[in-house]
């Protein structure tokens, strides 16, 4: 059996973005989209960027959970009260990681899940737990470990989340944690066809501004967004500037809530 990291990963962790931290720590978010693959399997610890998330980022990204979680048929959703930054969050179990195109037409997941294929990589992550009380910290880029007394302290503090919609992603072979790795998803013909949901003006609606909140990192920080963007979905030039993808944002959302209302 493989061991469950690659790597000199003791207590791997993450920084990422908020709201995605947030998200992925209370359960509304089930996979953690990357433009390289995961180097490790099991226990992986979220922390919180310092950057303070813009209202209208994290409406964008509400509003897309929404729409996918009707996709199944969920339509109460309890998100967090408050997405603070420069803190040690929680925890999650990644248990696999595929490339997004394979995730998308995977039918042994929900439809809403692979509605969160916006990537090149999929990271898979299972049974979520937040800190009690977040830990004030400092973060670094891609995956590093936690220090020592910081991870007892952490490890003494957590709470088990219920996710919306639990999701058990099931590995090719049980007894090797890396089965479940970029190319393993073999698609016969009658599965290369992906079935897709009737996607409604405000689901793409809510895809499109997902995407455009996620350009805000994409320029200088390809390493830590959340989602990269797709351009079948809307054509959205990636190399704009902060500014730029922030005022896109808005007209988006804008865009997303007009579709609502009309639906």
């Amino acid at each position: 059996m493989q061991s469950r990291n690659q790597g000199n990963y003791r207590n791997p962790c993450l920084t990422m973005h908020q709201p995605w931290a947030s998200l992925l720590v209370y359960g509304i978010k089930r996979i953690e989209g990357r433009s390289w693959p995961a180097p490790i399997r099991g226990r992986l610890w979220i922390h919180a960027a310092s950057k303070v998330p813009d209202e209208s980022t994290i409406k964008a990204m509400e509003e897309f959970y929404r729409e996918i979680y009707a996709v199944n048929g969920i339509t109460e959703i309890k998100f967090p009260e408050h997405y603070p930054v420069s803190r040690l969050l929680g925890c999650v179990e990644v248990v696999g990681c595929v490339r997004g195109d394979e995730l998308a037409h995977w039918e042994g997941v929900p439809e809403g899940v692979r509605l969160e294929a916006l990537t090149d990589y999929c990271w898979l992550c299972e049974q979520p737990q937040k800190l009690v009380i977040p830990f004030e910290m400092r973060g670094y880029q891609k995956i590093y470990n936690l220090e020592k007394k910081m991870y007892e302290a952490a490890a003494r503090g957590l709470t088990k989340v219920e996710s919306p919609l639990p999701v058990k992603f099931p590995l090719p072979d049980p007894r090797d944690p890396f089965s479940l790795k970029p190319g393993s998803l073999l698609l016969n013909a009658s599965e290369s066809k992906q079935s897709e949901p009737g996607e409604s003006s405000s689901l793409s609606a809510a895809i499109a501004g997902a995407q455009v909140a996620a350009t805000q990192f994409s320029k200088n920080q390809n390493h830590s967004s959340s989602y990269s963007t797709r351009t079948s979905v809307m054509n959205i030039d990636t190399s704009r500037n902060v500014e730029t993808a922030s005022s896109d944002l808005e007209e988006i959302f804008a865009e997303a809530v007009r579709a609502l209302k009309s639906s």
